[in-house]
């Protein structure tokens, strides 16, 4: 047993996150299986809540988006990111313990054991639920839909080149769910940006999935890196001006102004620099550069406020 499980740690973890310095030795184990130490996690399910929200207050004359919303969306993305964290380590354990990445997290590791996970599993979905029920009927049965898409994802890179996709589809339903809670009902903006949000996770974590991908051959493990290999920064021009263009098909059908699309520009412009800085070969910098992908999320989200605020002011 190495160094990292005996002393209670994850060889993959942020060290020197409060999880580390002051959260209480009982919860380490169960903040590690959500996650708690690498917000960026439950970032990135929140940005195309938050993206919604801001394309959903242009559309109906808003100033601001609706900031209740902003905050349930928040703390429901970082219940249910660890609740989907908790019950992909619950259906992985087999692949965790092989992979060294991930042979130390609480469950391979014995930190947590499989009933405990899933009482803490159970937990968090009931957070999630009691910030769902918060919502207009429409919007709650539509949070209820995603559950099939992220109850699926984690068998996916058992069977398919494209796990990304279903990360996709899971991580950017709450492009759909921003909208529907302005206005009760879902309009063609919403799938443009849902579809873009597809597309930008796809190839987010395309990058990131570049760090496992020698341990995913012997365990026999699929991804989207394995999939593109060399042919990675073209997959990425691809996918990530797909998002742009879906993304700019959305704003345009929300009336979106100048402001918005400028943000549009400026997104895409990191974005670019992902890709031509990219080296699938050095995992520091493939976690770096997944990790960019918050700031992305701000410069987008930014300019749909900003836009919002200006039209409702004009």
């Amino acid at each position: 047993m190495n160094d990292g499980t005996v002393r209670g740690r994850v060889a993959d973890a942020v060290r020197g996150h409060w999880v580390d310095t002051m959260a209480p030795d009982w919860l380490r184990p169960y903040a590690r299986l959500a996650r708690w130490e690498r917000p960026i996690g439950w970032r990135l399910l929140l940005w195309p809540c938050w993206w919604s929200a801001g394309l959903a207050a242009i559309a109906g004359g808003r100033p601001v988006p609706d900031i209740w919303h902003l905050v349930l969306f928040m703390v429901g993305a970082i219940a249910m990111r660890g609740a989907g964290c908790t019950y992909n380590d619950l259906v992985d354990q087999d692949i965790d313990d092989k992979v060294a990445r991930t042979r130390s997290r609480p469950l391979p590791s014995g930190q947590v054991t499989p009933f405990r996970a899933k009482i803490f599993l159970v937990a968090q979905a009931l957070v999630g639920l009691v910030v769902l029920l918060q919502f207009n009927m429409f919007t709650v049965l539509l949070g209820i839909g995603s559950l099939a898409v992220v109850a699926i994802y984690p068998f996916m890179k058992r069977v398919t080149n494209w796990p990304q996709l279903f990360l996709g589809l899971a991580f950017s339903w709450g492009a759909l769910m921003g909208w529907a809670a302005a206005f009760g009902s879902l309009a063609w903006p919403a799938f443009a940006l849902y579809a873009g949000g597809i597309l930008w996770t796809i190839g987010y974590d395309t990058i990131y999935a570049h760090q496992d991908k020698e341990d995913d051959a012997i365990v026999g493990v699929h991804s989207t890196a394995r999939l593109f290999g060399d042919w990675t920064k073209l997959a990425l021009i691809a996918l990530y001006g797909g998002a742009t263009l879906l993304f700019g098909l959305a704003f345009f059908g929300a009336d979106a102004g100048p402001a918005a699309f400028a943000g549009l520009v400026l997104g895409l412009g990191h974005l670019a620099r992902q890709i031509i800085v990219l080296d699938i070969d050095d995992n520091d910098q493939c976690l770096k550069l997944f990790r960019s992908n918050g700031g992305y999320g701000w410069i987008l989200f930014a300019g749909l406020v900003a836009d919002a605020l200006v039209q409702a002011l004009l």
